[in-house]
């Protein structure tokens, strides 16, 4: 086992699948305690036994990042499993259709922004609330490249994600001085249910923004939550407010 996270207590949300999976295993191997958040509760079930069975302390709470109270509960189920919260990786977030703004419909963008901006405030609310009245805590929201440039035909997605990259940086200037770090990553292109649906609604996509990757390939879930990882451990403990690119060089053209 390793001892970055060591005998940390860390909330994942967006648990039950991709990047919010591979998060658990890595975390758990660090040495932290992981309590795993999502809407799905047969996934989380099978996710939390296999952790079990390797020895990992996990939970799980079925939550739905939308609700207020489904956020309040997941973080109240954290601190009552484990005695508090030490840190929370905030990776719920949906993708979307890719059209032009003028023919985007009304409800795709409502429910981008309910779940990547409103679902991150919730989080970040009932997160720093905890920590404010512990010992402190990190925080790290999963982000994405589209928060930092632009993609066409995408434009819910990448204002969403650059509300989310908005909230962290708020959020950081806001509690740096009370303990509590907030940072982000920005995942490039990265193999998970989401991407692998939108590109099979999308013939080509993928084979085209690959190209524009210096290393040019698609970055692993596991690779993301290593990124989180360091950020939530205490050696990032002087960084606050900054975004993480885990993007294979995209940004560097």
């Amino acid at each position: 086992m390793g001892e970055l996270l060591r005998d940390k207590v860390i909330l994942i949300t967006g648990a039950s699948s991709g990047i919010g999976a591979a998060a658990a295993y890595v975390f758990a191997r660090e040495g932290a305690s992981v309590v795993l958040a999502a809407r799905r509760e047969e996934k989380l079930g099978v996710l939390v036994a296999e952790l079990n069975d390797k020895g990992f302390e996990a939970s799980a709470v079925v939550c739905d990042v939308t609700r207020a109270e489904d956020v309040r509960r997941a973080v109240a189920q954290a601190k009552e499993r484990f005695g508090r919260l030490d840190g929370a990786f905030n990776n719920a977030g949906v993708g979307g259709d890719r059209t032009p703004l003028h023919e985007m419909r009304e409800e795709v963008y409502d429910a981008i922004f309910e779940t990547n901006v409103r679902g991150m405030w919730n989080c970040l609310r009932a997160e720093i609330g905890v920590m404010l009245a512990g010992e402190g805590g990190a925080i790290v929201n999963n982000s994405s490249v589209g928060g930092l440039v632009s993609i066409p035909t995408a434009a819910p997605y990448v204002a969403s994600k650059h509300a989310v990259i908005g909230l962290t940086r708020a959020a950081a200037d806001e509690y740096a001085d009370q303990g509590v770090r907030v940072n982000a990553v920005a995942p490039g292109l990265t193999r998970s249910e989401i991407t692998a649906d939108w590109f099979a609604r999308n013939p080509g996509l993928e084979e085209t923004i690959k190209a524009g990757i210096p290393q040019g390939r698609t970055a692993a879930p596991t690779e993301v939550a290593e990124a989180a990882a360091w950020l939530l451990s205490d050696r990032a403990s002087y960084i606050t407010g900054t975004v993480l690119p885990v993007d294979g060089g995209y940004l560097n053209r």
